[in-house]
């Protein structure tokens, strides 16, 4: 079973399940209303498209809550691979051994040339089978309209219509492999703005057991779920801001796999698209700087407001004898 279809994975949204497809159009043009199908093929096409442009990258805040723990990571896209800080974990910052941990961490990646080619060769791998499902998806499915909703500042565009189409699988489809072989039990539905043509949501739960190599390299178990969120953050620029992976089964029938995670992507900001993979770190360890001396300043405020209050309500307490 190929394990890259439930990894989080960002530089080909997100991950191998993260089946966020984008059609390109002016807003405000009219256009006949297309077909289920036709509307998710352009939106295929586009998406494509828009996965191949490198002219646009970000650095961001990802929030991750699993099972054992929380994490809050700063992520920054390079033209190298994508490099990331843990700055927080369980709601607390990191320790001074911590941080130097994850300092020398990164710096494996600066000083080993090998690790670094070796991150960008499986960040290119999994984009290519993010790829093979996106592109999968006109034919895997049958769609059909489901109404609308009104889109938000998180999912699509705040003011813009979202088209709701449900799928299921089509039975006369054939995965080319494993990759897409996830496809064939699962059903779901579609958000898609209704202006933009964007895809701003997929949910996708899996309906039958789906087997992998006729169940000897593995399989995934019914009621396994993916949700991906996605919206416009400025500019015309649409990033994932929510991905939440709820899967079990087997891998080579002995190894139990158990995927349960939530994500949340925000504060998006754009930055140089040419960095290199040390510029990044480098920008990363600038802003975990700031983020300390920001809250450093702010802790005497802090305190001092707690003692006001102590104050208020001692006094408050204090039983009054002038009657």
């Amino acid at each position: 079973m190929d394990i890259g279809l439930v990894h989080f994975k960002r530089h080909a949204a997100i991950s191998s399940m993260t089946l966020l497809a984008v059609f390109a159009c002016h807003a405000g043009e009219q256009t006949p209303a297309l077909a289920p199908a036709q509307l998710v093929r352009k939106a295929v096409q586009n998406e494509v498209s828009a996965n191949t442009d490198s002219s646009v990258h970000f650095m961001f805040k990802n929030q991750r809550q699993t099972a054992h723990l929380s994490q809050v990571k700063l992520i920054v896209e390079t033209r190298d691979a994508t490099a990331g800080m843990l700055v927080a974990q369980d709601g607390h910052p990191l320790t001074p051994e911590q941080m130097k941990a994850e300092n020398a961490r990164l710096e494996k990646y600066v000083q080993n040339p090998g690790e670094l080619n070796r991150k960008r060769k499986q960040e290119k791998e999994d984009a290519e089978h993010t790829m093979r499902i996106l592109a999968a998806l006109p034919d895997a499915f049958l769609y059909e309209s489901d109404g609308t909703q009104p889109g938000t500042a998180n999912v699509g565009k705040l003011g813009h219509d979202l088209v709701r189409l449900k799928f299921r699988p089509n039975p006369n489809y054939k995965p080319p492999s494993r990759v897409e072989q996830v496809l064939t039990g699962m059903e779901g539905y579609l958000l898609i703005d209704a202006t933009e043509n964007r895809i701003a949501e997929i949910d996708g739960t899996i309906q039958k057991e789906v087997g992998f190599g006729w169940g000897i390299l593995g399989h995934l178990d019914r009621g396994g779920r993916f949700l991906v969120q996605q919206a416009d953050i400025g500019d015309g620029h649409w990033e994932a801001t929510r991905m939440e992976l709820s899967f079990t089964g087997k891998v080579l029938l002995v190894k139990n796999l158990n995927i349960r995670s939530m994500d949340i992507f925000s504060d998006f900001r754009p930055v140089q698209h040419d960095l290199t993979f040390a510029q990044g770190v480098e920008l990363l360890k600038k802003e975990v700087a700031e983020m300390q001396s920001v809250k450093k300043n702010n802790e005497p405020k802090t305190a001092e407001h707690k003692r006001v209050n102590q104050i208020k309500t001692q006094a408050e307490e204090q039983p009054c004898c002038n009657r």
